[in-house]
């Protein structure tokens, strides 16, 4: 039970701890039962001791005795000793003109003093306590999903495994057979021929026989014997019959199948936010989801400029542009129908184009924590990653990828669609299905059917965060794909619906969309709060991604500008 917010018991005698109060001990300031008053007053007889009724205590404090008069009390505190003093004290040599204050006023003040910490311990570090504890058994609830699914993932790559390898023996069982047809072939051919050669060669002997036989002189004379052509042999066929060389299994296999990442526990000092009186307590992305390297002090608290300003324009020479995506805090990459261009941000100079000859390159590219660029192919179905060159990571057979976000834990979050109906989004390792998202637990979808602009990315506190044109919202799950909530514009000040295109978070977990109509971005918390709009004089923003400095980057569609916008302190 609280004992801060539980019924409060009848008071209890201080000695034997069970009889309810009766009297109490001026002297002492000890609450007692009748039956304990006599084994009180004998326990010290050197003291007076005034026992009254409980109703009739007095609230005056009990002044410690003083250790050099000690017929005193002392009432007084000396601020240069640090110790208590009587009147007998203040009048001698040693505490002549020392700085002397009531004890009762020092008594008031850390009353003070000690009830402000009761309130902090009570309204701000108890409630904050809980939160912590909350936090850590929402994580250990998540460690049995987590753990789940690397089961599920490891039996699925196993299940391929056997797929790929009764493929494989199929097929080397085939090679077999053809290649022993084949020596067949050979080696019958071979043994035709010497049994040929080994018939004539008999019929050559009895025409021979035949003619030794006969008195034909002149027969005999003329008779020709041809064996050169029976003395140069036939070649011998040395077969060496196709062997199996399988590779050894135990030092090729746990290689070759993969690995698990162990999970990672590291302790961050910054990790929680003190909770306050009015507010809730903030915590950095949970650090046991994230790798070692991955996990940090939270950062610096940073305010919002009352006027964001454009710190530099980017012109691209799109036709129409609609994506950017930081490489790094010097380069950024940018999409749109003239296909994937890298730029230097402080030069505004062209580094690098890729080719994407009849490809769908809109506003679907995202860079992974190792700096590969990732972009989906709406018409051929796949998703694809670059490093020194293009490898095709993700392919659909029935879907459509509409837009993807790397992820904290190096996963690949995809928007795709199939029919007019659904929409939803998917998580993969590598190819490797590991969650879908697709329906509220009512049963009701949670993103608007086909042909819509949706954007995705993950939040700091591992929420997915899809900016949904076709419900005109921001709709936000937390990680294991429960619905948080629907953010659909600041209606107080907005005239327009919501028309979010591009969707970014920052070190805050700050979420930013661009909102296509009202030429602006929206600036919401985490828990779905309008904080501010950022403005500048954007024309028709789509693109969004923050650098490590939480400098915005806004892709302009009609203008093809790139800018880059200062919104913090």
């Amino acid at each position: 039970m609280d004992p801060r917010t539980s019924a409060q018991d009848v008071m209890r005698c201080d000695l034997c701890e069970t009889a309810v109060v009766q009297m109490h001990c001026n002297t002492c300031l000890v609450n007692l039962c009748k039956a304990c008053v006599g084994e009180h007053i004998s326990t010290d007889e050197s003291k007076d001791h005034k026992v009254v009724k409980f109703q009739a205590r007095k609230s005056t404090p009990l002044h410690p005795g003083c250790k050099i008069h000690a017929e005193n009390s002392c009432e007084l505190h000396c601020k240069e000793c640090d110790i208590p003093v009587c009147a007998a004290c203040i009048v001698s040599k040693k505490h002549k003109e020392h700085d002397v204050h009531f004890l009762k006023d020092i008594l008031a003040r850390k009353k003070t003093a000690i009830q402000k910490e009761i309130n902090e311990l009570e309204e701000s570090i108890y409630p904050t306590y809980l939160d912590i504890a909350a936090d850590v058994q929402n994580t250990l609830s998540q460690l049995d999903v987590k753990y789940e699914e690397l089961s599920i993932a490891i039996t699925k790559h196993g299940e391929d495994w056997h797929r790929e390898i009764d493929k494989l023996v199929k097929k080397l069982k085939s090679e077999v057979e053809e290649m022993k047809n084949k020596d067949n072939e050979t080696l019958k051919t071979h043994l035709s021929n010497v049994e040929t050669c080994t018939s004539k060669i008999n019929e050559d002997v009895d025409s021979l026989r035949k003619s030794i036989d006969s008195y034909d002189v002149n027969k005999i004379l003329n008779l020709q014997i041809d064996l050169k052509k029976y003395r140069i042999l036939p070649s011998k066929l040395n077969v060496s019959t196709a062997q199996f060389s399988p590779l050894a299994i135990q030092e090729q296999i746990s290689e070759l199948f993969g690995k698990i990442i162990p999970t990672t526990i590291s302790a961050d000092k910054h990790g929680y936010t003190m909770r306050t009186a009015q507010g809730s307590l903030e915590t950095s992305s949970c650090p046991l989801m994230e790798k070692a390297s991955e996990a940090g002090s939270s950062p610096p608290i940073k305010q919002l400029l009352d006027e964001p300003e454009t710190v530099t324009t980017i012109n691209t020479g799109y036709r129409e542009l609609y994506s950017v995506a930081c490489q790094s805090d010097e380069e950024i990459w940018t999409s749109g129908n003239d296909g994937i261009k890298l730029f230097s941000i402080s030069r505004g100079s062209l580094l690098q184009s890729l080719s994407t000859t009849s490809e769908c390159i809109l506003n679907n590219i995202a860079v992974t924590k190792r700096g590969d660029l990732v972009y989906a192919n709406y018409f051929s179905k796949t998703v694809n990653i670059v490093k020194k060159q293009k490898t095709e990571v993700i392919r659909f057979k029935n879907w459509n990828p509409l837009t993807v976000c790397t992820t904290s834990s190096a996963d690949i979050l995809v928007v795709i669609e199939k029919g007019e109906d659904d929409t939803k989004v998917v998580r993969y390792s590598g190819a490797t299905e590991k969650q879908t998202i697709q329906f509220d637990n009512k049963g009701k979808p949670l993103y608007s059917p086909r042909g819509l602009f949706k954007h995705i990315t993950e939040n700091r506190n591992l929420d997915i965060c899809v900016a949904d044109n076709g419900f005109h919202a921001i709709v936000v799950v937390n990680m294991t794909g429960k619905l948080r909530f629907r953010y659909t514009g600041h209606t107080l000040a907005q005239t327009n619906l919501l028309s979010p295109r591009g969707i970014t978070t920052d070190s805050q977990s700050h979420i930013l969309t661009a909102d296509n109509e009202s030429n602006c971005i929206h600036i919401i918390d985490q828990d779905g709060q309008f904080l501010r709009y950022i403005d500048c004089g954007l024309s028709e923003p789509w693109g969004l991604c923050i650098d490590t400095n939480d400098n915005l980057f806004v892709a302009e569609m009609q203008s093809n500008q790139v800018k880059k916008i200062r919104y913090k302190k």
